[in-house]
């Protein structure tokens, strides 16, 4: 015998997150950085062992699969692929199209246009840029921020092209070289590129000993997933990143 039920329709602010298969890092972050009253799904794309430029290109070839693994039945106010570098590789408008392909989304977003968005809200022009990886990866990094009249005027990189090591890389090191970087230049802002790289943590005391806003991967996205859901971040963060856009923010869709 069938027993009785009732459908409730009713929920929160759903959100989509396509993570790569490597990645250790980002999922953690955004359970510090979501309101509590946001769900997110996350999805997984297949990502190398090792960070190139065409294993960065490569992951298009899986992105619609893994937005299409979100949850059919959730209604995703935001969907956000999570590679800086990858975004930077293949592109912000075919990041866009490949996600939308795959889930019924109104928003696309991913680190790289957060980025742009975060700058122009915070009227950052000049930046200092650190990355894990090598230099040929950041460098297309530097180009895409260059035409959005982004200048990276002082750069440094750990030169670590094995992504299970990035995650590894201490907290220190990053606050040392981010301590260090263009100090000798005129910066807006400091970016602490890559997803995985553990950032959240260090940003504060970055930001106390540098006196600019210190920028991530991981807070960018989640604050720009947050203004396109037009949905809160977590109350009380430690950031000078943390203010909702007084003008529209950067869409694809």
């Amino acid at each position: 015998m069938s027993a009785p039920y009732i459908i409730d329709d009713t929920r929160p602010i759903q959100l989509g997150l396509i993570v790569l298969q490597a990645d250790e890092t980002i999922e953690q972050d955004m359970r510090i950085l979501m309101s509590p009253d946001v769900e997110y799904m996350v999805s997984r794309v297949r990502s190398g062992t090792s960070v190139t430029s065409d294993t960065l290109r490569e992951m298009a070839d899986n992105l619609t699969e893994a937005a299409g693994l979100l949850p059919r039945g959730a209604h995703m106010a935001c969907v956000a692929y999570a590679c800086t570098s990858g975004t930077a590789e293949i592109g912000t408008t075919r990041i866009a199209d490949l996600v939308d392909a795959g889930v019924d989304t109104p928003c696309v977003t991913d680190p790289v246009t957060a980025l742009i968005a975060a700058c122009k809200h915070l009227g950052i022009k000049r930046l200092g840029l650190l990355s894990p990886y090598i230099e040929s990866v950041s460098d297309r990094l530097r180009d895409v921020l260059a035409g959005a009249g982004i200048q990276v005027v002082a750069f440094t990189s750990f030169d670590e092209p094995i992504e299970e090591r990035v995650v590894r890389i201490t907290a220190q090191s990053i606050i040392n070289s981010a301590r260090d970087l263009g100090r000798d230049t005129e910066l807006d802002a400091i970016f602490l590129s890559c997803t995985n790289l553990r950032t959240l943590s260090v940003i504060p005391e970055i930001e106390a000993a540098r006196n600019m806003p210190v920028l991530s991967s991981n807070l960018v996205l989640a604050w720009h997933m947050a203004q396109l859901a037009q949905v809160p971040l977590a109350a009380n963060l430690p950031f000078r990143l943390t203010t909702p856009a007084t003008t529209p923010v950067v869409s694809f869709q």
